[in-house]
């Protein structure tokens, strides 16, 4: 579950989330959405698929069939698992359509950096000719992706469990080497710009800034918690689906949201924005830096994100001689660890999936689904502004499912069931307290990333190859979810009355 949680966001969303909103102003809201917003929506999701696990679900649409019928007739419980479930392998599919190609990224450029490739070439050009170099681009995501094929082909214990537990301990030792030396790097550029200068950029509270930014700071930060955490993505409650009846959720959630943060937030932001502030001066223009450390760090800020990691920071190792290609090709091969863990559990559930409702062996369904990243991955790499348009409408989605969990999982499967079941086998008591924030807070809270992203979308335009992609996923997600209930609860349906049960 942690290798599930902790992915690209950690180390590179993270960091980018915090340095575009104000650095110390971001983790204020950041943390109030963990507590009230994370925290919760993780224990649904343990319930929700250890539940769906009691009658061999692993997947939404039957899962969250199963708890809509609580409150409803099994007529009206099969189209809330169908939304459901439409909506989990929509998600899942065009997610991966580009994530794959990221974490490809990261392996080539932990090669490029242990071979020194862009070292003397300016990095930005660099960056652009190896996206346009496709038989590099798709030799690296292939490797990824036949790696993820094998991984989950060999099955959960025999194969994913196996793969993380190697994966994990290195990628936690990686970051680790890498904290410690930018605590002892200071200042290697410039005296008055060290390490030390981006920790208090990230760790000394601005409340002006929060003040002035408030909606769009919390927009960030709540999104980022459901994309770091992994909720909303229906692979957590894929992962629980195979636990025992007795088998702890509620501890089990909290370790799972401590170890990601502890990635998130310890190290993760150790590293990028810290490194990044000790070497402004060669990465800043002159005529920024001119205007002292704020508005440098806001630079720094503004370029953060997606392309800092692949321009701006070889610039850094760069700057670092020979010690760079070793700390560089650390930091890729860390970026590609966390996205290969986080990938897996998505791959996973799309074999569960051909394996639980088309009855297609797992060494088969393995392949099948490398075959379907491969033809939706096509568009990422042809197609300009492509992977943009498709991350804005995946962003909205997860707080879309998100919203659902909490709809059907707890108020549809009702609260004292869901209490009840949070707590079967556990080996801690949740605080009574908590329950009123999971019923009100949390769904409050999921409501304001989610009307700031619609806004957004409607706002902008989105083109034709996306709205096919989104529209097409859609469709077979909702035909495949309908067919799933259906085919196991079909009595239950005629009858419209409740059968089954475990």
């Amino acid at each position: 579950m942690a290798g599930n949680a902790i992915g690209l966001g950690n180390f590179v969303r993270f960091p980018t989330q915090v340095a575009q909103n104000g650095g110390g102003a971001f983790m204020v809201p950041y943390f109030v959405a963990l507590f009230f917003l994370g925290i919760p929506v993780m224990w649904i999701e343990w319930v929700a698929g250890r539940y769906g696990g009691k009658y061999g679900h692993g997947t939404l649409g039957p899962t969250y069939y199963l708890m809509a019928r609580e409150s409803l007739k099994p007529r009206s419980a099969l189209w809330f698992g169908v939304i459901a479930g439409m909506l989990a392998f929509s998600l899942t599919v065009l997610l991966n359509s580009y994530y794959l190609h990221l974490i490809g990224w990261s392996a080539a450029y932990s090669w490029f950096s242990i071979t020194g490739a862009y070292f003397g070439q300016n990095t930005g050009e660099f960056f652009s000719n190896y996206l346009s170099n496709y038989g590099q681009v798709f030799l690296f995501w292939g490797i990824t992706v036949i790696l993820l094929a094998i991984a989950v082909g060999q099955g959960v214990s025999k194969g994913i469990e196996r793969w993380v537990k190697v994966i994990m301990p290195l990628l936690y030792v990686f970051a680790i080497l890498m904290v410690g030396y930018i605590f002892v790097l200071g200042s290697p550029v410039d005296p008055n710009w060290s390490t030390i200068d981006g920790f208090k950029f990230i760790w000394s509270p601005n409340w002006s800034y929060l003040g002035d930014h408030l909606w769009e700071v919390m927009l960030a930060a709540t999104g980022q918690i459901f994309f770091t955490l992994s909720l909303g993505m229906g692979i957590i409650q894929n992962y629980a689906s195979y636990l025992g009846p007795k088998d702890d959720v509620a501890l089990s959630g909290i370790a799972t949201v401590s170890l990601n943060e502890f990635a998130e937030v310890v190290l993760g932001g150790s590293i990028a924005i810290p490194l990044a502030t000790a070497y402004a001066p060669k990465i800043v223009p002159p005529e920024i830096l001119a205007k002292g450390k704020s508005e440098a760090l806001s630079w720094i800020g503004h370029e953060f994100g997606l392309g800092f990691s692949y321009t701006s920071l070889p610039n850094v190792f760069v700057s670092m001689g020979d010690a760079g290609r070793i700390f560089g090709a650390l930091w890729f091969l860390l970026l590609w660890f966390a996205g290969f863990t986080s990938a897996i559990a998505m791959y996973n559930y799309l074999t569960a999936l051909l394996e639980e409702d088309l009855n297609i062996k797992r060494s088969t369904g393995t392949w099948l689904v490398l075959l379907l990243y491969l033809v939706m991955g096509l568009p990422v790499v042809y197609i300009s502004g492509y992977m943009d348009q498709v991350d804005a409408w995946v962003n909205f989605q997860l707080t879309l499912l998100a919203l659902f969990d909490i709809i059907i999982a707890v108020y549809l499967f009702k609260p004292d069931n869901f209490w009840k079941e949070l707590h079967e086998g556990a080996w801690m008591t949740v605080p009574s307290w908590y329950k009123p924030i999971i019923l009100y807070i949390a769904p409050i809270l999921l409501l304001v990333p989610m009307i700031g992203m619609f806004k957004s979308l409607v706002g902008s335009t989105l083109e034709w190859p996306a709205r096919i992609a989104i529209i097409v996923m859609l469709v077979i997600g909702a035909v495949e979810s309908y067919y799933s209930i259906k085919k196991k609860y079909a009595k239950e349906l005629e009858k419209n009355e409740v059968i089954i049960r475990v």
